[in-house]
């Protein structure tokens, strides 16, 4: 059986997940509507990755005995400066959600709940990885500039995200 303590944070964080995927998908429309499919792509399966996190968590609580809610998110941006600009958010964003997971495992520890930290090693892998893809492509983004055949460049090789 998991704590009430655990369960409020795991819930809490389904919540920042379920915001992750909403941001992602905000980004995805914005990147469509400047043309950039590939962009609006590579957001949109970011979006479905979060989704899938906060599936991974609900059903976590559940199986451990907890109560899995799903509360309100917060409505993300909708506008954005330009492509280099939706990245950088997202690398503040994924740095957000790494901090908030380290807290989640903190709590874990001094909780004793083994099975919980276990679960949350993988999450911090997950936001190495995610930190390191996003990094790429915000310093590409910096070193081409406003040149559009980069970005059109870019956005194909972002289309290419399965």
């Amino acid at each position: 059986m998991i704590t009430k303590t655990m369960q409020d944070a795991i819930n809490t964080h389904i919540q920042a997940e379920m915001y992750s995927a909403n941001l992602y998908l905000a980004m995805s429309a914005y990147c469509e509507s400047i043309n950039l499919k590939g962009f609006a792509r590579w957001m949109r399966i970011q979006s479905k990755e979060e989704l899938e996190h906060a599936h991974k968590l609900f059903d976590y609580l559940i199986e451990r005995g907890g109560r899995a809610l799903v509360g309100a998110v917060a409505q993300p941006p909708d506008e954005f400066k330009s492509p280099r600009d939706v990245f950088e958010q997202t690398l503040t964003h994924e740095k957000k959600v790494t901090s908030e997971v380290h807290d989640l495992y903190a709590k874990a520890v001094n909780e004793q709940d083994y099975a919980t930290q276990i679960l949350l090693q993988w999450f911090i892998s997950e936001q190495v990885e995610e930190e390191a893809r996003v990094s790429e492509y915000v310093e590409k983004l910096k070193m081409i500039g406003e040149s559009s055949n980069a970005i059109f460049w870019i956005d194909k090789e972002l289309g290419k995200r399965s």
